[in-house]
């Protein structure tokens, strides 16, 4: 049942905001259980989940700091990573695709957004909204952000190749798209969407934690694609930027990581695996 604290959403779970227990200057979105998303208000900087801040250093490191750049985010969520930007880097040009327009709703009642912010927020199914984005943003961006789920799993139609060829078309050509895959033992779908991503993008390092990279327990892999290869320049302060234990893999670390896996087309694709209940359930 929906309150002031709370909406139904499309899929039938429930999304609420609560204080973080442990945090109390943070507020989470929680669906169904799951916190998806934390915002400190009065310091967009503290990004609080591990595979969100990894994204967050390579958004430092996309141009002069405190420059403003142009992104698109694909999932909103509680918007952190956009209030992320605007807070370092005041007077970029954003724009948000989600599917919920209630999320929004709840999010922008109890989390408001910053009044200057240039934020606009596109509703829709993100790969709908991807195949019509219009043609002035095309070429444009400095980021991309692939963060979908609907509830604990990422949608097949969200995970392929023709996905991501849209996802990247806004990307000019020093342009960087991260996206946050979720998975477990064995990296099955993972090392799917890796290969997917760089037969997009040629040039790409995953980022995560060691024991997740190592495929022994389920949690986030931050995939980062440019058509740039300075993009893997970066990588030495990526990992020493943490969360730690951290773990980067490009070149042929990476080919031996997806040695094997298909890269992922409509015909083929699938959801990623459910993480079940308990994985990221709150504290």
């Amino acid at each position: 049942m929906a309150t002031a604290d709370s909406v139904l959403l499309s899929g039938g779970q429930v999304a609420t905001v609560e204080a973080d227990r442990w945090a109390p200057a943070r507020l989470e979105l929680v669906v169904d259980g799951t916190p998806q998303s934390s915002v400190n208000l009065e310091d967009p900087t503290d990004l609080a989940f591990e595979y969100v801040e990894r994204i967050g250093h390579v958004i430092d490191r996309l141009a002069e700091p405190g420059a403003p750049i142009t992104a698109v985010h694909f999932g909103a969520g509680a918007m952190t990573l956009p209030r992320y930007v605007e807070w370092t880097r005041p007077g970029s040009r954003q724009q948000v695709v989600e599917l919920e327009r209630e999320l929004v709703e709840l999010v922008r009642s109890r989390m408001p957004l910053p009044p200057r912010a240039s934020i606009r927020i596109r509703y829709g199914d993100a790969r709908a909204v991807a195949e019509r984005l219009p043609p002035g943003l095309l070429g444009t961006a400095d980021l991309v952000v692939v963060d979908v789920f609907a509830g604990a799993t990422i949608p097949a139609q969200c995970a392929t190749q023709e996905f991501y060829r849209l996802a990247a078309a806004p990307l000019h050509a020093q342009g960087v798209m991260a996206v946050n895959v979720a998975d477990g033992a064995g990296l099955a779908f993972a090392r799917g969407q890796i290969a997917t991503v760089r037969s997009v993008l040629p040039h790409v390092a995953v980022l995560a934690e060691a024991q997740v990279m190592k495929g022994r327990r389920f949690g986030n892999l931050v995939v980062v694609g440019a058509r740039d290869a300075r993009l893997l320049e970066w990588l030495p302060r990526l990992v020493a930027a943490g969360p730690h234990p951290a773990r980067a893999a490009s070149g042929d670390e990476l080919d031996q990581l997806v040695r094997g896996a298909a890269v992922v087309v409509d015909a083929t694709a699938q959801p990623s695996p459910d993480p079940g209940r308990g994985i990221f359930t709150q504290r």
